[in-house]
C-alpha cells in the first residue's frame, strides 16, 4: 500500500472510530412523504419590480438573452423566458454579492483556467461591462447597445466572444462575454422559482422531468415515451 493512502485510510478509520453510535429508524412501506410537504422550499418570486438592475440594464440584458437563446418552435426565446429577472435576483443576492469567494486581494492576473482574478463582485461586473458596452456602441454607432438592429448585436456579441471588441480599460471584454453567457443559461434552465425558464419552456424542450420526488410509477414502462409533465419548485409553494 502507497503511504498516502495507508495514511487516509487511517485517518478515515480514526475518525469512524471516535464517532457515536446513532440509533437508525428502519421504515417500511414507503416514504413517509405527501406532496407540498416542503419546509425550507426557496423564497417565490416576487411580482414586479427589479431588484438591482436599471430598467435600461434590465432591458439590454434581456435583449442580449435573446441573441443568445433566439425563440423558435421549440421553446421561448431567451428574453421571454426571463432570463433577465433571474440574473437580476441573483446579482441581488449573495451570488451578486461574491459572498463565497475570496476577495481580500493581492490580485494578479492569471491564466484563463485560473478564472477572473479581480476585486469586482459579479454585481459590480455587470453594473461597468453593461456601461462600457453602451459607450462603445455609441463612440462606433452612434446608439445604445439595445437600439441596435439584431445584426449589429449579434456582430459585436461575436467580436466580444473573440475578445476582439475593446470595452475600455476598466473592463476584461471575454470576461464580461462568458459571465453574461454563463448567467443566460443559468435562467434558461433553473426551476422557475428563481425567476427565469418561463412555464418550464427549457424542460419541456428537452424532456427534463423537474423537482420530482417520486419515479416508481413510471419503472415499468422501458422503452416507451412518458410525457412526464414537469414539476417546479414553485408549484409546491403556492
Amino acid at each position: 500500500m502507497k503511504r498516502r493512502d495507508f495514511l487516509t485510510s487511517v485517518v478515515a478509520l480514526g475518525v469512524a472510530s471516535s464517532l457515536p453510535t446513532a440509533q437508525a429508524e428502519v421504515i417500511n412501506g414507503g416514504q413517509p412523504w405527501e406532496p407540498g410537504d416542503i419546509n425550507t422550499p426557496p423564497a417565490p418570486p416576487r411580482k414586479g419590480g427589479l431588484q438591482y438592475f436599471t430598467q435600461h440594464e434590465f432591458d439590454t440584458v434581456a435583449i442580449i438573452a435573446e441573441r443568445f437563446i433566439p425563440a423558435d418552435e421549440l421553446s421561448l426565446g431567451g428574453q421571454e423566458a426571463g432570463c433577465a429577472t433571474f440574473i437580476d435576483r441573483q446579482l441581488a443576492g449573495d451570488y451578486g454579492n461574491a459572498v463565497a469567494l475570496y476577495r481580500l486581494g493581492r490580485f494578479v492576473k492569471g491564466t484563463p483556467q485560473q478564472g477572473p482574478q479581480s476585486p469586482l463582485t459579479p454585481a459590480q461586473r455587470y453594473r461597468q461591462g453593461l456601461a462600457a458596452l453602451d459607450r462603445a456602441t455609441r463612440s462606433q454607432f452612434g446608439k445604445n447597445f439595445i437600439a441596435l438592429n439584431p445584426q449589429q448585436q449579434e456582430h459585436i456579441l461575436h467580436a466580444m466572444e473573440a475578445d476582439r471588441y475593446d470595452l475600455g480599460p476598466q473592463v476584461e471584454t471575454k470576461v464580461l462575454f462568458e459571465l453574461l453567457l454563463q448567467n443566460v443559461r443559468e435562467g434558461f434552465l433553473a426551476d422557475p422559482i428563481y425567476g427565469g425558464n418561463k412555464d418550464m419552456t427549457s424542460w419541456k424542450m428537452i424532456g427534463f422531468p423537474g423537482a420530482r420526488y417520486d419515479f416508481r410509477d413510471l419503472l415499468a414502462k422501458k422503452g416507451q415515451k412518458l410525457n412526464i409533465i414537469p414539476t417546479s419548485l414553485i408549484d409546491n409553494t403556492l
